[in-house]
């Protein structure tokens, strides 16, 4: 143990040296390197210890001389150690060789002049010699000045993919840490292949297998903040072919001043992996019904409504109500909002089917915009709790919705769902029939001249929300596998969290009333696909026919009841037309005239009195599937 002290504290000391220094450092080594190297080529020649004379000495002092110049042109002095690859071999190899030729030329010359001579075969023992030491001396530092870092960062060490400014600053942050060490940079542009950036070796993607194995790399971190969606998508592509774990940096808005980068590096988000840009914000649309007004949130202890709560705190809103049926979820997001809220924050515990207290709520704090973002939504929970899930998606949006009316309110947005186009299970269904409710406000609006805006917004599966099959992914992962995929052939939309709340914020701006709205949201992902990628991005591989030794199986367990091999996003879809934002559109889905609806609705309330499970879900499914929401269907739901 004690043999290993002194080179380790020699080697961190010289790490510590500022690079004159060490520049200073290598030019003395290499002078008395090569002035040994003139004796050693005497002495080999000779076969004998040797005595130099005066003649000779002044060849073995003459010889750094001449050397020095040409290693300085050839950049010797430019690389550093720690960082040297093979490659160095070669500038060695041609640095030694011009500077034997010209020690040679010397040494013949001043036999000319009759000092006393030179055997020929030194001058070959001299480049052989010279180059070795040179060579060695270089590669015998980097091992020496490797090995702290060996011992403290053993199977840590990390490739940084990118050496642009955000690479450089995450490197020195790693640098300044204690988890990970890097060990060179991964970059695309050729001019700065073999080159040292901060002090690191730019390497070419295409040599990624040989540094994994030369410097246990375990772990690659995506530096790309400035690239597009897709090009991003195509690099992790090509590192989950390699047996790393893969991590990103975020973008640079997300990135304040180079500080702190080391924890702002995250894992792969699959989101990384969708191929397209998210949709940019536009700023004149997303305070226009927040900044200056009272906001109340349905639902904000959720993972919508609790983003949709932090991104509206940014808006400058007068107040803020947090209406949340969950105390512990209520309590998470008051005590999240508490520190960044300049504003009124109200929490309140309660349900949005309580009609007394949505309706104190409203005439109290004088709200002015509704985000109606509480639902039942996981569909295999509501498929066996239909009564409940029709309770609160239908009704508890009913209640909310009248109250909204009766006190004011001027914009009412429904966080709706694609699962309540053409629905195949009851969750889907209920959303749908909450839609129906809110069009039914809206044209109630129209026809009394109020001004009120009623709207419901359409998005896809949400990255990383409670609903979402990405936490149980990750889980399943976590424990080793199987990750379960309930058919090879299933595909879903997706979407961030960030992203979905932006859009509900802006479509309240976009809405006059009436109107469903929905994202461009690029094409849908094949579920299997997504768990593969998952797979490979967490270091493992998947275990198939094809590679019966892998790490972790993927399971086809078949559909769930209600649910359908692929989502959609429109009932028609001729009915979608552009808005002002290039990324958003919006529909005039087929509605029910206030007659029908009503006795609807009514009808619903007698069998949830009933706990007639069957009607209700017959109720739900046939109006909710009939794509024009005909009179005539509407009629025959009454009479079922």
């Amino acid at each position: 143990m004690t043999r290993w002290r002194l080179p380790a504290g020699i080697s961190s000391y010289l790490v510590l040296m500022t690079r004159p220094t060490k520049q200073g450092l290598m030019l003395l080594a290499d002078a008395l390197v090569l002035a040994f190297a003139v004796w050693a080529a005497y002495a080999v020649r000779l076969g004998e210890w040797f005595v130099p004379n005066r003649s000779q000495v002044l060849l073995m002092v003459v010889a750094p001389i001449l050397a020095m110049p040409v290693f300085l042109k050839l950049g010797l002095y430019r690389s550093v150690i720690r960082y040297l690859g093979e490659q160095a071999l070669w500038s060695v190899l041609k640095g030694m060789s011009l500077a034997a030729l010209l020690w040679a030329v010397l040494a013949f010359m001043t036999q000319m002049t009759g000092l006393q001579g030179v055997p020929r075969a030194v001058p070959l023992l001299y480049w052989l010699i010279g180059f070795a030491l040179v060579a060695g001396s270089r590669f015998g530092a980097r091992w020496l000045l490797w090995l702290p870092t060996r011992s403290r960062f053993s199977g840590k060490q990390v490739l940084i993919y990118g050496a642009g400014d955000a690479g450089r600053q995450l490197a020195e942050s790693l640098r300044r840490g204690r988890e990970l060490f890097p060990a060179g940079f991964l970059d695309d542009d050729q001019a700065l292949h073999g080159k040292d950036v901060g002090g690191l070796r730019v390497y070419p993607p295409a040599h990624l297998s040989t540094l994994l194995e030369r410097f246990d790399i375990h772990d690659v971190i995506v530096t790309l903040p400035s690239v597009s969606s897709a090009r991003r998508r195509e690099v992790v592509a090509f590192l989950e072919h390699h047996p790393v774990r893969v991590r990103i940096l975020p973008a640079l808005t997300d990135i304040a001043n180079g500080r702190h980068l080391v924890n702002m590096v995250r894992e792969v988000d699959i989101g990384d992996l969708l191929g397209r840009d998210p949709v940019a914000a536009d700023p004149t649309l997303l305070g226009r019904c927040i900044t200056g007004k009272a906001v109340l949130v349905t639902g904000a202890g959720g993972s919508i409504g609790s983003e949709l709560c932090r991104q509206i705190a940014a808006l400058q809103p007068r107040s803020v109500i947090l209406l949340e049926a969950s105390e512990h979820a209520l309590y998470q997001i008051h005590r999240v909002l508490q520190g960044v809220l300049g504003c009124e924050l109200v929490p309140c515990l309660g349900s949005v089917g309580d009609a007394g207290l949505v309706s104190r709520l409203l005439v109290r704090h004088r709200i002015a915009t509704i985000y109606h973002a509480a639902a039942h939504k996981h569909v295999p929970m509501v498929e066996a709790n239909v009564l409940a899930g029709a309770c609160n998606n239908v009704l508890g949006t009913l209640t909310l919705a009248s109250a909204a009316f009766d006190a004011g309110v001027e914009t009412f947005v429904l966080i709706s769902t694609d699962k309540a186009v053409r629905p195949t299970n009851i969750m889907g269904a209920s959303k749908r029939w909450a839609e129906l409710v809110v069009q039914g406000f809206a044209r109630q609006a129209a026809a009394r001249g109020t001004g009120q805006r009623f709207c419901a917004v359409r998005f896809g599966n949400v990255l990383g929300s409670s609903g979402s099959v990405i936490p149980l992914f990750k889980e399943q992962i976590a424990q080793s596998g199987p990750v379960t995929v309930t058919h090879a052939d299933v595909t879903r939309y997706f979407m961030s969290i960030h992203e979905a709340v932006q859009l509900v914020i802006q479509t309240g701006s976009l809405a006059s009333g009436g109107e469903i709205f929905l994202l461009d949201m690029g094409d849908p992902v094949r579920i299997v696909d997504l768990a593969r990628n998952m797979i490979r991005l967490a270091g493992y591989t998947v275990r198939d026919d094809d590679n019966p030794e892998g790490d972790i199986e993927i399971i086809i367990t078949g559909l769930r009841p209600g649910e359908k091999l692929y989502e959609e996003l429109l009932i028609a879809s001729s009915n979608a037309v552009a808005t002002s934002h290039p990324k958003i559109m919006k529909a005039d889905e087929p509605s029910l005239d206030p007659e029908p609806l009503a006795a609807l609705i009514e009808q619903l309330r007698a069998a949830l009195r009933d706990r007639d499970e069957e009607a209700v879900r017959a109720m739900l499914m046939r109006v909710a599937g009939d794509p024009d929401c005909s009179p005539q269907t509407a009629a025959g739901a009454m009479q079922t």
